[in-house]
């Protein structure tokens, strides 16, 4: 694959690259190593991604192409890449919420909304920036350092979802879970010029909550409309930690 390809590649719609894997024309691990080539290339320039888990993710997309290969039942993210805010939990991967009181946290469980996208069948690629606790309109924290606007480095991603926004608007994963209370997903998505949505209240389970319980919810960060509602088909749901959780509408967003 030359440079120009996997470009191309890194800036398809998820829907596309997850129709193309279905179908055997995109090999999991090719898409991959390309957006991995991509963060490497980028992600000190931008620093929206504060750990990266490459082994990991690379374990993930084999996995995904054997799976394909073998003919299994796929779900709707099958094989297609992804980045979960670093506030929400992480099983074995480090979690730190932008400070420096939980620098070296890893926690036991995901976050609900990470179970699922796991289970539709994601790559996680790792975690992106975020101020610590998400408590202001901007992603710096003394544990990373702040992340900075794809199109202008002069300027600010927003936050406290800049890190996922700057991923997505850069081609560093088509698809980023994000939180928002007082405009943390609306901010950076605004800033960067892509897609981003504050679910409703309980559409999409939270554990653990914010201080801000009733205001904070989970969402994606997509480039296109229609992966904003393939991402909220899979996180949408509710959760036995999260006591504000609905149960399931029964929309098929992406259809919608």
């Amino acid at each position: 694959m030359d440079a120009r390809e996997a470009t191309d590649l890194c800036f398809k719609p998820a829907t596309e690259l997850a129709a193309l894997i279905r179908g055997k024309k995109l090999s999991p691990v090719e898409l991959t190593e390309a957006v991995l080539a991509r963060i490497d290339r980028l992600n000190p320039l931008l620093n929206a991604y504060c750990t990266l888990t490459a082994a990991n993710a690379r374990t993930a997309a084999s996995a995904a192409e054997e799976a394909v290969m073998r003919g299994d039942e796929l779900g709707p993210l099958h094989g297609v890449p992804l980045s979960v805010k670093d506030l929400q939990f992480t099983k074995g991967i480090r979690t730190a919420r932008g400070s420096k009181l939980y620098e070296d946290y890893v926690p036991d469980e995901d976050a609900p909304s990470v179970e699922r996208v796991k289970a539709a069948g994601a790559v996680i690629l790792g975690k992106t920036n975020t101020p610590e606790f998400g408590w202001k309109g901007d992603s710096d924290n003394l544990v990373f350092g702040p992340t900075y606007n794809p199109w202008d480095r002069a300027r600010t991603a927003g936050g406290s979802s800049g890190g996922a926004a700057a991923a997505v608007a850069a081609g560093l994963g088509p698809l980023a879970i994000g939180s928002d209370g007082a405009g943390s997903i609306r901010i950076p998505a605004s800033f960067c010029g892509i897609v981003g949505l504050k679910a409703q209240l309980g559409r999409v389970a939270v554990y653990p909550q914010s201080a801000t319980e009733t205001i904070s919810h989970v969402g994606p960060l997509t480039r296109t409309v229609r992966d904003a509602a393939l991402m909220l088909d899979v996180i949408a749901g509710p959760d036995e930690r999260d006591r504000l959780s609905l149960p399931a509408s029964g929309v098929d967003y992406l259809a919608a």
